[in-house]
């Protein structure tokens, strides 16, 4: 009876090791949900843009779409979600210039749209950096004069990018403290803080950026679910101003309700 159960709990642990071996082996496969061009709707209609072309520090071309706006109030860099890729967010920079009034680049990472290469955690870093220095040189302000906004997994971008560098202010929306943490909620049997190679630490690296913030999160979000939010918050106390603005009945996915975008405006405004 005991060689019985013996062999079914071994049989289990060499089971659950298999899997634990098959998430990290696909690692990259559960957290990057690249849309590649042709998909999506490239000519959106009533969104003005340009393309924007310009390569990494390794070389990896990359993509974007540059919307200037005549008198902006800021110049916007925005760093997209992990899925999809910038063509799925035509109706949000439509909003942006329209309501908000802003000049703003949108840039595809690695692997995503009509971006050459493959992501990961240290090749979106740099994609970033790279869509910043184009951004910089085709306002023609410092990189330290431009807004970093960032949603969801892009808000992890923007606060590595606030942190090295620094930035005129710093956006969030419904981002997380850390990749680890956030895979360990979803994943609450398997041991993801430790084994994760991608980490997208913010919560770590926030402490390096000192200037305003304004942070926005649902109560009924359940991809990234409040609380990774909060705990982010939660370490930037030095950031001055900084809000932190609460949505009701909102997924991660759905967007922005109007009354953000009128606090965006202030936001932007008290610069």
């Amino acid at each position: 009876m005991l060689g019985s159960v013996w062999r079914i709990v071994r049989l289990l642990l060499v089971c659950y090791l298999v899997l634990v071996l098959i998430l990290m082996f696909l690692e990259k496969s559960f957290i990057f949900f690249p849309a590649r061009y042709p998909e999506g709707d490239w000519k959106p209609f009533g969104l003005q843009f340009r393309d924007a072309e310009f390569e990494a520090a390794d070389g990896t071309r990359l993509h974007g779409w540059y919307v200037p706006h005549e008198n902006p109030r800021a110049v916007v860099l925005f760093c997209h979600g992990n899925a999809g890729n910038l063509s799925h967010r035509a109706s949000m920079l439509q909003t942006l210039h329209d309501r908000v009034g802003v000049s703003v680049l949108i840039f595809d990472y690695r692997g995503y749209g009509r971006s050459e290469g493959k992501p990961d955690e240290s090749g979106v870093l740099a994609d970033a950096r790279a869509a910043r220095a184009w951004l910089a040189e085709e306002a023609g302000i410092p990189e330290t004069q431009i807004v970093l906004m960032g949603r969801s997994l892009g808000g992890a971008v923007a606060v590595d990018l606030a942190a090295d560098g620094g930035a005129r202010a710093l956006v969030l929306e419904s981002t997380f403290s850390s990749m680890p943490e956030v895979a360990a909620h979803h994943y609450p049997w398997f041991p993801v803080r430790y084994l994760m190679r991608t980490r997208l630490d913010s919560v770590a690296k926030i402490a390096g950026y000192r200037g305003p913030l304004l942070q926005s999160h649902s109560e009924a979000d359940t991809i990234v679910p409040i609380e990774f939010g909060q705990r982010l918050y939660a370490a930037a106390e030095a950031n001055r101003p900084r809000e932190f603005v609460t949505f009701r009945g909102l997924d991660h996915n759905d967007p922005q309700p109007r009354s953000y975008y009128d606090k965006l405006i202030a936001f932007l405004d008290a610069l």
